[in-house]
């Protein structure tokens, strides 16, 4: 009797196999330009030429589970990442939708910070995230800056915010800008989990 080999890609086999049947280069190609990521840049990463990972984006070569999980880790997320964020039997809802089930994840080990993303591509003018901060939770001992506006509000808890010189607590009801190159970090200071919504624009996921 013949065994099935395990799968040891974290990628259910039969998505696995239907991999040129999702939109897979276009998530490529926006999560590595939201993440400011050139195309040589993630050519060299992957040990690949540009025209290949050309091909791939714009959907015109196959790609292998290998070389998808080399693009995930050099773009810093797990390679579950493209298989969610849109519902496959539902192809009208492509581009527009994101089923609470579909949401892609982007966790930060060690930090108690996750983050889901909300948008359903992050091709568009702004990107929307749902942001989770533990009790005591940091996104930063130091300040840093995003060449972006962000704006959010707060669902639960309470969430620290210091912009340069200025400090901010904010709890559940309260919203807040921050304006484009600003340093910042975030903090929950409270004892209960924080829940905030997040509205990046351009996006810089």
């Amino acid at each position: 009797m013949s065994k099935t080999a395990p799968n040891l890609t974290g990628v259910p086999d039969a998505t696995a196999s239907a991999l040129n049947d999702s939109p897979l280069g276009r998530q490529i190609r926006d999560l590595r330009e939201a993440r400011r990521v050139t195309l040589a840049g993630l050519a060299t990463s992957i040990g690949k030429s540009i025209g290949y990972v050309s091909q791939i984006e714009r959907g015109r070569s196959e790609i292998s589970i290998s070389t998808l999980k080399s693009i995930s880790e050099a773009l810093g997320v797990n390679i579950s990442w493209f298989f969610q964020g849109y519902d496959p039997s539902e192809p009208a809802e492509h581009g527009y939708v994101v089923r609470r089930e579909h949401r892609r994840p982007l966790n930060f080990p060690g930090t108690g910070i996750e983050e889901e993303l909300l948008s359903p591509t992050l091709s568009g003018e702004a990107e929307m995230i749902l942001s989770t901060f533990a009790p005591g939770a940091r996104s930063g001992d130091e300040q840093v800056s995003r060449m972006a506006e962000q704006s959010g509000y707060v669902i639960s808890g309470e969430l620290e915010l210091l912009v340069g010189d200025r400090r901010f607590v904010l709890r559940a009801g309260d919203a807040f800008r921050i304006g484009r190159g600003e340093p910042f970090t975030a903090h929950n200071p409270g004892t209960d989990t924080s829940v905030s919504l997040w509205v990046i624009a351009p996006p810089r996921y």
